[in-house]
């Protein structure tokens, strides 16, 4: 397996405002590398059991399947992943530190390809590109909440 990480600190606001948005699956197009819509919802997300199937855009990574492993209100989730290239592990972690928050995102892949260079390849580019689109997330997700922490100030 590989491992792909990001992180960000978000000043000002909140651990529940960012959890409600982290898991407002209608907020997650924007936000969420790549997605483009929800497919299908079963169970309760983000409750254990439940899944979420969303689609890509276009250049994406087509249909992705998300299941919840585990969630503890408060710190945060883990999910099994799975897409036509991938199967994976994803944990997201919120943790408040001097008044700031961190979240973590990491995700814990196995590409699905048998091609012998795979590992090289993997080394090479794939680490580095799940790692730019975590990133590309957590960056998203703090320009959000901080579009609604300035919004509801100016209310």
């Amino acid at each position: 397996m590989s491992t792909a990480c990001a992180k960000t600190i978000i000043s000002g606001v909140e651990l529940t405002a960012a959890q409600a948005l982290w898991y407002d699956r209608e907020s997650w197009p924007l936000f969420i590398d790549g997605l483009r819509s929800i497919v299908s919802v079963s169970g309760e997300p983000p409750l254990v059991g439940s899944s979420v199937v969303w689609q890509s855009t276009p250049a994406g990574r087509g249909e992705v399947r998300e299941t919840v492993l585990s969630y503890e209100p408060g710190v945060g989730q883990e999910l099994e992943v799975e897409d036509r290239a991938i199967a994976a592990r994803q944990r997201v972690h919120f943790l408040v530190v001097d008044g700031q928050l961190r979240v973590e995102l990491e995700l814990d892949y196995r590409l699905k390809s048998s091609n012998p260079f795979r590992a090289v390849t993997d080394w090479l580019f794939i680490r580095r590109a799940q790692s730019e689109s975590l990133q590309r997330t957590l960056t998203a997700f703090r320009l959000e909440l901080e579009a609604q922490r300035e919004a509801a100030a100016a209310r």
